[in-house]
């Protein structure tokens, strides 16, 4: 009686099927796969009745009663969080001195960390990270990853961001959750082995999506938005990638055009 379920098994792995909430390594860590479908909401009430294996929402503004909803459905839950960048509406957001605040981002509110003073920020991310955890959440999206790339106010360099980014998945992986490294294309080679997972904007707009490719190569999940570009232009080459592409409006609401 076994031998049917296990060539239908094999039958949905050879074919692709993306609908599996995916397996968990030795460590007990979440591990997404390649060509996994998700859902990113990070505003507005989230809609849990999305068929998809994988949810991205934000890790402060939504409820551990959310994560449970979404685990009760059979889904996985990633914790949004800037950790590059300071937020000024969070609610531990007068917690972090002035002296590690730099330029705006280019986004209302928001200001570059200065990833150097690891003694300063190692503790306040530890703590929204514990947040996650007890929430329930199965992995975190830690934003703003690419200071040294951008116009920070600090004199950022590569093996800085490098220091900060293995410190933010260690943070993780030390409360039992996966981590994913978002953006920061240049430093992929040496970091896919520190994450579970890549999340990318706008790879394909930019001609740039052959850069995660370590990820799918390692079996790593690269979960992919484009916003300005019809999913004509992209959803092929995503397929043929292994991207868990879709396309989604900025504010990042509840809409998606999945490929």
């Amino acid at each position: 009686m076994k031998r049917p379920i296990l060539l239908l098994a094999l039958l949905l792995s050879a074919a692709g099927c993306t609908d599996a909430p995916d397996s968990e390594p030795s460590g007990g860590r979440w591990q997404p796969r390649p060509g996994v479908a998700w859902q990113w909401q990070l505003s507005g009430r989230v809609d849990t009745s999305v068929d998809v294996p994988v949810y991205d929402i934000d890790g402060f503004d939504q409820p551990k009663a959310t994560v449970t909803t979404l685990h009760d459905k059979g889904r996985k839950a990633i914790c949004y969080l800037s950790t590059g960048a300071w937020e000024d509406w969070r609610p531990d957001a007068t917690r972090f001195p002035k002296s590690v605040l730099g330029r705006g981002n280019g986004w209302k509110g928001e200001r570059w960390l200065d990833i150097r003073r690891t003694d300063v920020l190692e503790p306040l991310m530890a703590a929204r990270f514990d947040m996650c955890r007890e929430k329930g959440f199965d992995a975190v999206e830690p934003d703003n990853m690419d200071g040294y790339k951008n116009t920070t106010g600090f004199p950022l360099k590569a093996a800085d961001q490098l220091r900060y980014n293995r410190l933010i998945a260690r943070l993780a992986h030390d409360r039992g959750m996966a981590v994913g490294l978002k953006n920061d294309l240049d430093q992929i080679p040496q970091l896919v082995g520190d994450f579970d997972f890549a999340v990318n904007e706008q790879c394909a707009q930019y001609g740039e999506c052959a850069d995660v490719l370590p990820f799918i190569k390692a079996g790593k999940a690269v979960f992919h938005v484009e916003y300005e570009l019809p999913t004509s232009r992209f959803c092929a080459q995503s397929r043929r990638l292994k991207l868990s592409s879709m396309l989604k409006k900025y504010e990042l609401g509840v809409w998606r055009r999945a490929c």
